[in-house]
């Protein structure tokens, strides 16, 4: 095989072994599904509402469901924040 060939063929299967691009986890979304892929690698979706639904689709798959690392219940913006300015004087 010529070293053209050898580098070609090299090209041609490098997506097929690089590492898939990162995926977001919707914080929408309060349980997801890790799924095993052909080859060893997988995937995370975060679309699921409830547990049930993930172990629905998880059933008979190399799949398990996890709780979103991401997700912050409606209504949770983040830590309460001290009121600003002065407070009325009590009495």
């Amino acid at each position: 095989m010529s070293v053209l060939g050898a580098a070609s063929m090299v090209a041609a299967l490098t997506p097929f072994f690089a590492p898939a691009a990162a995926e977001p986890l919707d914080p929408r979304y309060p349980v997801c599904l890790q799924k095993w892929e052909w080859g060893g690698g997988n995937r995370i979706y975060c679309s699921y509402l409830s547990w049930e639904d993930c172990r629905a689709t998880a059933m008979g798959l190399s799949a398990m469901c996890m709780t979103n690392p991401y997700w912050s219940p409606p209504g949770s913006a983040g830590p309460a924040r001290a009121p600003r300015g002065r407070s009325a004087p009590a009495g």
